[in-house]
């Protein structure tokens, strides 16, 4: 059997910032439109955050015991104010996930994605960065997971199965309660196609997941197909 490939080596960390409200139809997410024609994920809702830069790891006391873990909450209350105008504090962010994308990406961020709560009236307007962003919009992960279901909106994986996740959850108090009760998840991304073709995305466990000596059992599935909408995420585990 050949050996599985080597993950390519990680470009530098990112930090991603869930901001949450309570608002009278349910829990909203925020999400802001990248511009069309530059820039990663073009085109594509997401949520505020960026690189974990320098002066983010500065901020970090010499003592921590987790220093990327603590840039990375700099990076995201950074990000978020001027990606924004939205005011954060490091504390009250939840790591929620941890994702690597796909070992064919140019440019490889590992990323951590954080849940924060704000309070924002409705009328409020934010301070967007005209060069990251060129619209944004308040939504139920339930509306953004259909508009993106009938293709008026744009979404990568890790958006999209995070606005899966917060459909589980009624407040953003529940969401928060239920991300610092677990340890945060890890996806490290596997571009792939399936027996029709199809691209598809893949994490440990499924069949395609073939990573660093780890592969997933024949017809197992933990995966998501990506050109046919409704997105769904396929999750079959052969071993039970």
């Amino acid at each position: 059997m050949p050996e599985s490939p080597v993950e390519p080596a990680l470009h530098g960390d990112a930090a991603t910032v869930v901001l949450l409200r309570d608002a009278p139809r349910g829990l909203e997410v925020l999400l802001l439109e990248r511009p069309s024609h530059r820039g990663s994920f073009a085109g594509a809702w997401v949520f505020p955050g960026g690189h974990v830069d320098p002066e983010d790891r500065d901020e970090v006391p010499q003592d921590s015991v987790e220093p990327l873990l603590g840039a990375a909450r700099q990076a995201g209350v950074r990000e978020t104010w001027e990606e924004t105008g939205v005011v954060i504090n490091e504390q009250d962010l939840a790591p929620l996930s941890v994702w690597a994308p796909p070992p064919s990406v140019p440019k490889r961020l590992l990323t951590w994605f954080f849940l924060a709560t704000v309070e924002l009236a409705a009328s409020q307007r934010l301070r967007l960065s005209p060069d990251e962003h060129v619209d944004h919009a308040w939504l139920t992960p339930a509306e953004a997971l259909e508009r993106h279901a009938r293709g008026a909106m744009e979404l990568v994986p890790p958006t999209w199965m995070t606005l899966s996740w917060l459909t589980d959850h009624r407040t953003a108090a529940e969401a928060m309660a239920a991300a610092r009760a677990a340890e945060p998840a890890v996806f490290k991304s596997v571009g792939a196609r399936n027996d029709e073709g199809s691209p598809i995305v893949a994490w440990a466990g499924d069949e395609a997941y073939d990573l660093d000596g780890e592969t997933g059992p024949q017809g197992a599935r933990n995966r998501i197909t990506l050109d046919i909408r409704p997105w769904f995420h396929e999750q079959v585990d052969v071993r039970q």
